[in-house]
C-alpha cells in the first residue's frame, strides 16, 4: 500500500510543470508553443536566456527531491529507500505524463537524475556520470538520457535489490519512450550534435571576451577621460606640479650651495 501511496504523491508534485511557469513570466507564452515545445530546461534556456533555464532545473530538481524526502524520511522511515525510489518514479511519471496536460509533458533528464541521487548520492552520480560520458563521446542528448537510468539497474540489482531494479528499468523504459523522437532524429539527421566542452569553452570565452569590450567601451573610455578632467584630479595634478618644481628649486640650491663650499 505504501507503494501506491508514495506513487501518487510523487505524481502530484510532479504535475508541476516549473517550465511552463518560467516561460509564461519570461516569454508571455506556454512552454509546448516556444523553441522545440518540450517543458524542460534546455528548451527555456535557449528560448529565453539563462537564469530562466536555471530557474526551471531548480524547480525540476525542488519538485522530485520534496516528495522523495517526505516519503523515505517522514511519512515511511521503515521503507527509506524504496519509499524514496517509489516517490521518485512517481514524480518522473507526472513531469512527464501530467495529468492537467492531456499526459503531455516533458522529459524528465533532470527529474531521474534527482530521483538516483535521492536513492542513493554516490551511486546516483556515478550513474550521471556514465550519461555525461555518452554525450560527450556520441555528441547526442538522448543516448545521455537513456544511459543515466539504465546504468542504474546493474548497481541497484547487486546493492539493492530485485524491487529497486525493476524500479530503475522502470525509469529506463520511461526515458527511452520520451526520447523515441531523439533517436529517430539521430538516425535521418535531423537531431543536432552538441559538442558539451566547445560549448562550455565557448560560454567561458565569450564571457571573458564581453567583459573586455565592456571595459574598452567608449561610455567606459568617456568615463575615464571625465575623471581625469574633473576638478579634483586637475588640481592633484597642478600640486604634483608644484611639488615637482619645488624639488627641483631646492636640487639646484643644493648645487649651488656646493659649488660655493668648493670655491671656498
Amino acid at each position: 500500500m505504501f507503494r501506491l501511496i508514495c506513487i501518487l504523491i510523487g505524481y502530484i508534485f510532479g504535475n508541476i510543470l516549473t517550465a511552463e511557469i518560467v516561460a509564461r513570466k519570461y516569454a508571455r507564452k506556454s512552454a509546448f508553443d516556444i523553441g522545440s515545445g518540450n517543458p524542460g530546461m534546455a528548451n527555456i534556456m535557449a528560448q529565453c536566456g539563462f537564469k530562466p533555464g536555471i530557474f526551471v532545473l531548480i524547480g525540476d530538481l525542488l519538485k522530485t527531491v520534496l516528495p522523495c524526502l517526505l516519503c523515505g524520511f517522514l511519512l515511511y522511515p521503515e521503507y527509506r529507500a524504496f519509499a524514496t525510489a517509489w516517490a521518485g518514479l512517481g514524480a518522473v511519471i507526472g513531469h512527464n505524463y501530467p495529468v492537467w496536460h492531456k499526459f503531455r509533458g516533458g522529459k524528465g533528464v533532470s527529474s531521474t537524475c534527482a530521483v538516483l541521487f535521492c536513492i542513493h548520492p554516490l551511486w546516483g552520480i556515478l550513474a550521471m556520470i556514465v550519461g555525461m560520458l555518452g554525450v560527450f563521446i556520441t555528441q547526442y542528448l538522448p543516448y545521455g538520457g537513456v544511459l543515466i537510468p539504465l546504468a542504474f539497474v546493474p548497481i541497484a540489482y547487486f546493492k539493492f535489490s530485485m524491487e529497486m531494479t525493476l524500479i530503475a528499468a522502470a525509469l529506463t523504459v520511461i526515458m527511452l519512450i520520451r526520447h523515441i523522437p531523439g533517436f529517430a532524429g539521430i538516425k535521418t539527421g535531423k537531431e543536432k550534435k552538441i559538442n558539451v566542452p566547445a560549448l562550455i569553452r565557448k560560454k567561458l570565452f565569450s564571457n571573458k571576451e564581453n567583459k573586455d569590450e565592456q571595459g574598452k567601451s567608449p561610455e567606459n573610455m568617456d568615463k575615464e577621460a571625465e575623471q581625469d578632467k574633473s576638478p579634483e584630479n586637475i588640481d592633484k595634478e597642478a600640486e604634483q606640479d608644484k611639488s615637482t618644481e619645488n624639488i627641483d628649486k631646492r636640487t639646484e640650491q643644493d648645487k649651488s650651495a656646493g659649488n660655493t663650499d668648493k670655491e671656498t
